[in-house]
């Protein structure tokens, strides 16, 4: 990993240090986005895994 970071760092004229921390923040975004979409939807009703199955092949998803 810290040799794909060098190689990367030195590719694109950035710190080591800058690469993870932009890795880092890209990540705390997308699971600030994940928490938010649950909060939206939590008050939707809970079906089994079965059920979405079924719902799935009836909209011709699967």
């Amino acid at each position: 990993l810290h040799r794909a970071l060098r190689l990367k760092s030195m590719e694109t004229s950035r710190s080591i240090s800058d690469i993870v921390n932009s890795a880092i923040k890209l990540a705390l975004s997308e699971d600030s986005e994940d928490l938010a979409a649950f909060e939206n939807r939590a008050s939707e009703p809970t079906i089994s895994f079965e059920e979405a199955l079924k719902e799935l092949k009836r909209n011709g998803k699967i």
